[in-house]
């Protein structure tokens, strides 16, 4: 596989569309992988409003759904589209806010250590198989550049905001993702 490459916290091949809802991190730990998925309207794909909402220019009059996002200030750190498109909005150096109340092993505010990769999709309509090659490839480049990331320590929202969210949802299959990531370490 190719190497992928991040420079300040930016994977050079990804398309740039910087979103203003981040801060630094307490400090420069970077521990967690969190997989999340995303729609916008729900259920549809290949929109531009997902852009919009990490970007804080969302046009809530686009969908009656997104009424309830109103002034809502939230980014990932990356998106993975149906199509295998990588786009990044905030560097892995910088806290994005994508897991809100949320508790991995302890430590609450998982903000503050973990990066936030979405994936278009929804609980249970499946994912591409280009989705998972890139989420494959952007796994192996944020392990090297942040090798207090494990296996161990990649999650779905739901593992660490039980109750509140069941993203990526059923559809995701970890053991082929886990079983990719594994294979191209070696």
């Amino acid at each position: 596989m190719a190497t992928e490459v991040l420079v300040n916290g930016w994977l050079e091949r990804a398309r740039k569309c910087v979103s203003p809802h981040f801060n630094q991190r307490p400090d420069s730990e970077v521990s967690l992988l969190v997989i999340h998925n995303i729609s916008l309207p729900a259920g549809c794909f290949g929109l531009p409003h997902i852009d919009g909402l990490f970007q804080g220019c969302l046009d809530i009059d686009a969908d009656e759904s997104f009424a309830e996002l109103a002034g809502l200030q939230v980014s990932a750190h990356f998106l993975i589209r149906r199509d295998g498109e990588v786009v990044q909005y905030v560097s892995c150096d910088d806290r994005a806010w994508h897991a809100g109340v949320s508790t991995f092993n302890g430590r609450s505010g998982c903000n503050d250590f973990a990066i936030g990769i979405e994936m278009e999709g929804t609980d249970t309509s499946g994912y591409t198989d280009e989705q998972y090659q890139q989420l494959t490839l952007l796994t192996l480049a944020l392990m090297a550049q942040y090798p207090m990331i494990t296996l161990a320590n990649i999650v779905g929202h739901c593992d660490i905001a039980p109750g509140r969210k069941t993203d990526p949802g059923v559809s995701f299959d970890w053991l082929r993702y886990q079983a990719a990531v594994s294979a191209a370490r070696g």
